[in-house]
């Protein structure tokens, strides 16, 4: 878990910090916007973002920041039964995905807000998609896979009509070919 920012510009609904979590395993990351990152707003995205979608985690990885290392944070850790594992000061590589991810949510974040940079607000949603449906080397699959069992549909895959939609949907193979090439 870590935080990415200040953000400069900041989003056009005032926002300038990223907190994200990404799963070990899976690779999956979770990540919101916030105008500022404290013990409250933190302890609010790990109850909203993780537990209530996935449960509860056995431990989180951070930093010794301020923001995670208090009594706020120590209270919601010992009522949910989460393991805080914290690494070295001064010592961004002991977190390694969390950095790896924070590096690609930004390259991502770039190309996709193009002009307006006071954007990459609306954008994260995209952004974060775009990471869970990329395959990792380490896992040999995507994120999504892992987490839901199967790929997911692509937008362009609902577009331009491909085997696996037909499949999904039941078309025999000549509708098919109509959707495909535009027979009617």
């Amino acid at each position: 878990m870590d935080i990415i920012g200040p953000i400069s510009p900041k989003s056009d609904s005032d926002r300038q910090y990223i907190l994200a979590a990404t799963d070990y395993f899976s690779k999956w990351a979770e990540a919101a916007a916030y105008r500022e990152v404290k013990a409250v707003t933190i302890v609010d995205f790990i109850r909203t973002q993780i537990i209530y979608r996935y449960g509860v985690p056995r431990y989180i990885m951070m930093d010794n920041g301020t923001p995670f290392k208090n009594k706020v944070m120590d209270r919601f850790c010992k009522k949910f039964r989460i393991q805080q594992r914290t690494s070295m000061a001064y010592n961004p590589a002991a977190n390694g995905l969390a950095e790896a991810f924070k590096k690609t949510l930004c390259k991502i974040l770039k190309k996709t807000v193009g002009a307006n940079k006071r954007s990459w607000n609306e954008k994260l949603g995209e952004a974060l998609w775009a990471y869970r449906t990329s395959f990792r080397t380490p896992t040999q699959s995507t994120p999504f896979l892992l987490v839901y069992g199967t790929e997911a549909v692509l937008p362009l895959e609902v577009q331009l009509p491909s085997l696996r939609i037909a499949m999904r949907e039941g078309l025999m193979t000549e509708e098919c070919a109509q959707l495909r090439f535009g027979r009617a």
